[in-house]
């Protein structure tokens, strides 16, 4: 094997690629926008350029950090493609601190911090998962959910804004219209898990049906 590729080295980015891909798949499995490929790749890469930059400093003199400090910006500016706003809230906030966590692990990787790296993914997967299903269950998580009424005949759009105010929820993008199956009204807002299904009860119990779609998780 060529002298600057030994197994050690091999080893590292193995290990960042297996750490990049646990981090990637449980976003993948979500639909976040930074997935399974993502994560594998910065992580790998940042781990990569860490160890190009100790070797180079090692073989030619120099300052080992010289080219891993540069991993920081660019991985803004990655993190930032993946922050978008729409309809009014800001999205990918979560992903993009996910992507800086996991150029950090990766760097880690790169500079033998073997056991650092390998709790500090853990820790992540931790606030990802178990974290994001505490919060939904305590009602603390916030979601931008579409909301789809269909009223029954003798409904009034009145009567289903009486019902979402009554459950303590803040429409938005309020829009009615009639169709050949009658009114429909759509509209978002930002709701925990307990308010989106108080409020379904409510509709349902008016006899209106009631379709949702999560914007931002």
């Amino acid at each position: 094997m060529p002298h600057d590729l030994n197994a050690y080295i091999v080893g590292r980015l193995m290990l960042a690629f297996v750490l990049g891909g646990a981090v990637g798949l449980e976003r993948e499995l979500r639909h976040k926008p930074a997935g399974l490929r993502t994560n594998m790749l910065i992580c790998f890469g940042s781990a990569l350029f860490t160890i190009i930059s100790y070797e180079m400093a090692g073989n030619m003199g120099g300052d080992h950090t010289r080219i891993a400090a540069q991993i920081i910006p660019g991985i803004g500016f990655i993190g930032a493609g993946v922050v978008i706003r729409d309809r009014g809230s800001v999205m990918g906030i979560t992903s993009a601190a996910t992507i800086f966590v996991m150029a950090s692990i990766g760097m880690a990787v790169g500079a033998n911090m073997i056991f650092t790296s390998i709790f500090a993914t853990l820790l992540l997967l931790v606030a990802l998962t178990f974290l994001g299903i505490l919060e939904d269950r305590l009602g603390w998580h916030m979601r931008l959910v579409s909301f789809r009424a269909s009223l029954s005949p003798g409904g009034t759009v009145e009567s289903v804004h009486q019902l979402v105010q009554d459950a303590g929820v803040e429409p938005r993008h309020w829009q009615a219209r009639k169709t050949d199956a009658g009114m429909v009204v759509d509209f978002d807002a930002e709701v925990t898990t307990p308010q989106e299904r108080e409020l379904l009860s409510k509709l349902s119990a008016a006899h209106t049906h009631c379709e949702t779609r999560t914007i931002r998780d």
